[in-house]
């Protein structure tokens, strides 16, 4: 189970990954005011919460204990995260507010996930 567990947590950062690097690669463009959601950003958010269910869901199958308000702030974050990049995905330009937005939490959720033990 545990290999099972560890392969998920890869995919999760994989994830966390495409997210982070969709927006990091369209920051210099966020300064233009001509940001926009890459398609990496919205499959990287889908898999972070598809692999966060999974793993939540191992985690309590192999008895070990989760924390759940730490993944309800997690999962509440990844929902807004999602919710602005399924939004604003077909958008030419996004607003830099809101693509600053997903940055900030995606970066808070990373933090969360971290920090808090």
């Amino acid at each position: 189970m545990d290999v099972l567990i560890h392969a998920f947590v890869g995919l999760h950062i994989i994830g966390i990954a495409a997210l982070l690097g969709g927006f990091m690669t369209q920051m210099k463009a966020m300064g233009k005011g001509e940001a926009r959601m890459v398609p990496a950003m919205l499959h990287g958010a889908l898999t972070m919460l598809v692999t966060g269910v999974a793993l939540v869901g191992l985690n309590q199958a192999d008895d070990n204990t989760v924390n759940t308000v730490k993944i309800g702030v997690k999962l509440a974050l990844l929902i807004v995260i999602l919710g602005l990049v399924y939004v604003k995905r077909d958008d030419e330009k996004v607003p830099a507010a809101a693509f600053g937005t997903v940055g900030a939490l995606t970066t808070a959720n990373v933090f969360v996930a971290v920090l808090w033990t």
